[in-house]
C-alpha cells in the first residue's frame, strides 16, 4: 500500500499522521510540543518536526509523499546566509495592530480590501513586516527574505537553510508556498492570484519579489525574496537524502495554511460551512468565488483546491465553555447536564461572552457580561446554557457575515474539542439555520497535509470519506439569536446613552 505523511505545524504542537492513500485511514502517528509565547525561535519549529517525524515514521521506506500545513500569518525573516534574524512573530502577536490602523489610515480599507481581499489586522504578515520597519529598523537592511512558517519547514526539508549547517545551504530562490498561505499575509491577491509588490514595498519600505527557483537568472538582487506560490497539486520538490534512512525517494507537495488544510482533511466542497471551536473561534466556507468586504470582518483566503476560503475568526470560543464551568464548579460532563437540564433561551438569560476582548466585532478592551439575571432565571442550569448560546451566537453572527459576503452555505460541520459535547451539539442546531454535522474527532490538518501530498504524488485530489459521529437536522429557535441580538444592542445604547462608548468600540 502506499502511504503518505501529513504534517500539522501548530502554534501548540507539530503533529503527523501517516495515512494509507486508498482508504484514508491512519497507519501511525507522532507528536511533538512547541514552546508558548507569541515570538517564537523556528529552531523550534524544526526540532518538533523532526521529533514527530521521527515519532510517528512518518520519512519510514513506505511513504511516498509528505506535505506540512502550518499556523497561518506567522513571519520568519531571513537573512542572506539563510539564518533567521530574529524570532518569528506569530499570528497572535498582536504588537501590530498599531501598524495595521497605520496602513488603513494611509490607504484607505476599501482599496486594502480590493488588493488583497482582506482589511489587514494584527495577526496578518503584512502588518508585522511593518511593524519591524518602524519599531526595529536595524533589522531592515539584512532581510534577504520573508517566509511562513509552512514555507520555511518545507525548505528545510529539502535540504535548504543556514549557510554551513544544511546540506544545500541558503538558496533563497528555493522558497515555496501555496495560495492558501500566502493569502494569509495581506500582500497577495486571491482575485488576481499574485504577490502585491507594491503593497509590500510600502509595509517594508524595500521592493520584493518572487522566488525564481535554483538557476533562474533575472529580477533585482537586492529585492527581498517571497516564496514562489504553488498551485494545489504541485511538487515543491524532494526530502534531503540526509534525513531518509535509505535511498528511497519521499515528494514533498506545497503546503498550506491550517484552515485550508483543515478545509481538505474534512473534504469540504463548495457551500460547505466549517465552525471550529477552539481556544478562539473560526468560521470559513469554501466558495467558487473570491471576496472582499470592505467592512473588514471577512478575511477573503484562498483555499489549498483551487477555490476560496472566506474566513471569520472570534477570539471567544471553547474557554468561554471552560471559564463558566470553572465559575459553576463542575467538569466538563457535568457542565453538559446542567446546560441540557435547561430550555432554549435559558429561561431570558444571555452571556455576551467576550471574556478577552473581541475580534469579531473588533472590541479589543470589552469584557463579558450575563444579561436579564433575575430571581427566577439565575439558575445554574441556565448560566450554562447560556454560556453555550453566547458562543455559539457569536459565531452564528460570523456565519450571517459570510453570507452577506455573498457565499451561500449549504451545510455546516462543526469541529474542535467542543463540538464533541452534546450540550453544544443540541443549541448548534437550534442557534444555525443549517443541518449541523460533527464530525469524528480527528487531526483534520494534518489530514488535510497528507490529502495534499497524495495528490502531489498521484496527481489527483483523493476523496477519503470522514467518520461523522453526528448528524443534528435544523431544529431553529429564532428566540435564542433575538435574545442576544437585544443584549449586545443594550450595551451599545447604554454607552450611546452615557456619553461614552462601549469598550473597545
Amino acid at each position: 500500500m502506499a502511504l503518505v505523511t501529513g504534517v500539522d505545524s501548530s502554534t501548540q504542537s507539530c503533529k503527523v499522521v501517516v495515512v494509507d492513500t486508498r482508504t484514508g485511514a491512519a497507519a501511525r502517528t507522532g507528536r511533538a510540543s512547541h514552546p508558548n509565547g507569541t515570538e517564537v525561535d523556528p529552531e523550534a519549529w524544526w526540532q518538533a518536526l523532526l521529533g514527530a517525524l521521527e515519532a510517528g515514521d512518518g520519512l519510514g521506506d513506505d511513504v511516498d509523499a509528505l506535505s506540512i500545513a502550518g499556523q497561518q500569518h506567522g513571519m520568519v525573516l531571513l537573512g542572506r546566509d539563510g539564518r533567521v534574524l530574529r524570532d518569528a512573530l506569530l499570528w497572535n502577536d498582536t504588537r501590530s495592530a498599531a501598524a495595521a490602523q497605520d496602513l488603513i489610515a494611509e490607504l484607505g480599507v476599501d482599496d486594502l480590501v480590493t488588493r488583497t481581499g482582506s482589511a489587514p489586522v494584527a495577526s496578518f504578515t503584512g502588518t508585522k513586516v511593518r511593524w519591524v520597519r518602524d519599531a526595529e529598523p536595524d533589522v531592515v537592511p539584512a532581510i534577504a527574505a520573508v517566509a511562513l512558517p509552512h514555507d520555511w519547514l518545507t525548505w528545510r526539508l529539502r535540504g535548504f537553510g543556514p549557510e554551513g549547517e544544511s546540506p544545500l545551504g541558503p538558496v533563497l530562490e528555493e522558497l515555496v508556498t501555496d495560495r492558501s498561505d500566502a493569502s494569509g499575509t495581506g500582500y497577495w491577491s486571491p482575485a488576481g492570484n499574485g504577490y502585491d509588490l507594491d503593497l509590500f514595498e510600502r509595509m517594508l519600505g524595500r521592493p520584493a519579489r518572487e522566488a525564481r527557483g535554483q538557476g533562474v537568472s533575472g529580477g533585482d538582487p537586492e529585492a527581498v525574496v517571497l516564496p514562489r506560490v504553488l498551485p494545489a497539486d504541485a511538487t515543491a520538490g524532494v526530502v534531503h537524502a540526509s534525513f531518509l534512512a535509505s535511498d528511497h525517494r519521499i515528494l514533498l507537495g506545497a503546503g498550506a495554511g491550517d484552515n485550508a488544510g483543515a478545509a481538505l482533511g474534512l473534504g469540504t466542497e463548495e457551500g460547505d460551512v466549517v465552525v471550529s471551536l477552539g481556544t478562539s473561534g473560526t468560521v470559513f466556507a469554501v466558495a467558487a468565488d473570491p471576496v472582499a468586504d470592505a467592512s473588514g470582518t471577512v478575511a477573503g483566503f484562498a483555499d489549498a483546491s483551487g477555490l476560496f476560503l472566506p474566513l471569520v475568526a472570534t477570539l471567544n470560543a471553547a474557554r468561554v465553555l471552560s471559564s463558566v464551568a470553572g465559575m459553576l464548579g463542575v467538569d466538563h460532563d457535568g457542565f453538559a447536564e446542567l446546560a441540557r437540564a435547561a430550555a432554549p433561551g435559558a429561561g431570558g438569560v444571555v452571556l455576551v461572552p467576550y471574556f478577552e476582548g473581541e475580534r469579531t466585532p473588533n472590541l479589543p478592551t470589552a469584557k463579558a457580561s450575563f444579561h436579564n439575571l433575575s430571581i427566577a432565571s439565575g439558575t445554574r442550569e441556565n448560566l450554562a446554557r447560556a454560556a453555550i448560546e453566547g458562543m455559539l451566537c457569536g459565531l452564528a453572527d460570523a456565519l450571517d457575515a459570510v453570507r452577506a459576503a455573498g457565499v451561500l452555505p449549504r451545510h455546516l460541520l462543526l469541529i474542535g474539542g467542543a463540538a464533541q459535547n452534546a450540550a453544544v451539539q443540541d443549541v448548534a442546531a437550534q442557534v444555525f439555520d443549517l443541518p449541523v454535522r460533527i464530525p469524528a474527532p480527528g487531526e483534520y490538518v494534518a489530514r488535510g497535509a497528507a490529502v495534499q501530498a497524495a495528490w502531489a504524488l498521484t496527481g489527483s485530489r483523493p476523496l477519503w470519506s470522514v467518520e461523522t459521529v453526528e448528524d443534528r437536522a435544523v431544529d431553529h429557535r429564532p428566540v435564542i439569536r433575538e435574545q442576544y441580538r437585544t443584549a449586545v444592542g443594550s450595551l451599545r445604547f447604554q454607552a450611546s446613552t452615557s456619553g461614552g462608548m462601549m469598550p473597545g468600540m
